[in-house]
């Protein structure tokens, strides 16, 4: 493989090349627990010590991008372990408003909302935030990017990962990387939002609002979770 082309490739894929590591993060799906995981290991990482790092470091040394066939394809052949790790798409998406819009305020720095251009309320209820969430999507890109769908970060087809991790699996996702590698993977969570809302606290109306594309979400996870709306 070019040194080139897979530089070019980490752009898109969170990779550890002496690892022969390749991860594809989803928003909302413990990446930033992850991504701590790999940068920890990774030498060709420089980060910054001690009280220095934050949550925000392993997204900047690690930026999560959609996914792009071309600058996965490097990391296609056997030697390399190709993994991804999903969540509960209703659990990831409420986790979208509980962490991005309580916790964070991220509504109160969209440009659109405060300048007028968008007449949208910057700490909204989660019934009116989940029944006009395309909205607040062009209204933030941070929301966009943590609502949308899963298939647009991770591969068309799952079957082309080495594994694929519920969430719930993290701790099993470190011990096989320990295991095939050598080095010492070790979780700690990062980025926990808190809170936790669910179906029985929206509206019958909000839950149809949602449904489809929570079907979706589901339909493409079906082998990981089951839709709790079918």
């Amino acid at each position: 493989m070019k040194k080139k082309k897979l530089i070019e490739s980490r752009k898109m894929t969170v990779s550890v090349a002496a690892l022969k590591v390749a991860y594809n993060p989803l928003p909302k799906a413990a990446c930033s627990t992850v991504k701590a995981m790999l940068a920890r290991v990774d030498n060709s990482m420089s980060l910054p010590s001690g009280d220095r790092i934050t949550n925000r470091t392993w997204h900047e040394v690690y930026p999560t991008r959609r996914f792009r066939p071309h600058r996965w394809e490097p990391f296609e052949q056997e030697d390399w372990f190709r993994f991804a790790v999903v969540r509960d798409p209703l659990k990831r998406l409420m986790a979208c408003y509980t962490d991005r819009v309580v916790k964070r305020r991220e509504l109160h720095n969209s440009r659109k909302i405060k300048n007028g251009r968008v007449d949208l309320p910057k700490d909204p209820d989660p019934d009116f935030f989940f029944q006009n969430l395309e909205r607040y999507r062009e209204a933030s890109s941070v929301v966009k990017h943590h609502s949308l769908g899963a298939r647009l970060f991770l591969v068309p087809s799952l079957a082309r990962y080495s594994r694929v991790y519920r969430t719930s699996e993290v701790g099993e996702l470190a011990s096989d990387l320990t295991k095939r590698t050598g080095e010492k993977f070790k979780p700690s969570r990062e980025n926990a939002s808190g809170m936790a809302i669910g179906l029985d606290d929206l509206k019958p109306k909000t839950v149809d609002a949602l449904r489809p594309f929570l079907t979706r979400e589901f339909d493409f996870l079906d082998s990981y979770y089951e839709n709790p709306l079918a």
